[in-house]
């Protein structure tokens, strides 16, 4: 089992830079595909950035690619989200979370993620 806990969310002004970071607990971190996903008011859950087990394959949604960069540090249990040319429009709690069933690759909908981490709020201003 993974337990999540996200932080490195705030407040930042539009074309500003955040950095999240994912922090796992237990032993199958390395052994799980990890995912962001976030959540606007009044929005559903919306795919941001996934990577595989090994960190060697990534994947976006096309309204943050270019933009955001998620990497991770197996030997840290640590997965992160780099944010560049932040807009309005990021604006919402973001949450990480761990699929330990992967094979390969990265799934790119909430569905397959089994662990889910309390969320971390970032907020742009315009």
């Amino acid at each position: 089992q993974v337990q999540l806990v996200e932080s490195g969310g705030g407040l930042v002004q539009a074309g500003g830079s955040l950095r999240l970071s994912c922090a796992a607990s237990g032993r199958t971190f390395s052994s799980a595909a990890m995912g962001w996903f976030r959540q606007a008011p009044g929005k559903e859950l919306e795919f941001v950035a996934a990577i595989s087990r090994s960190g060697g394959n990534t994947y976006y949604a096309d309204s943050v690619k270019g933009r955001f960069a998620i990497s991770r540090d197996n030997a840290k249990n640590t997965m992160y989200l780099q944010m560049n040319s932040l807009k309005p429009e990021d604006t919402a709690v973001y949450y990480c979370a761990a699929d330990r069933d992967s094979l390969f690759g990265a799934a790119m909908t909430a569905i397959p993620y089994d662990e889910w981490g309390q969320g971390t709020q970032v907020t742009v201003s315009s």
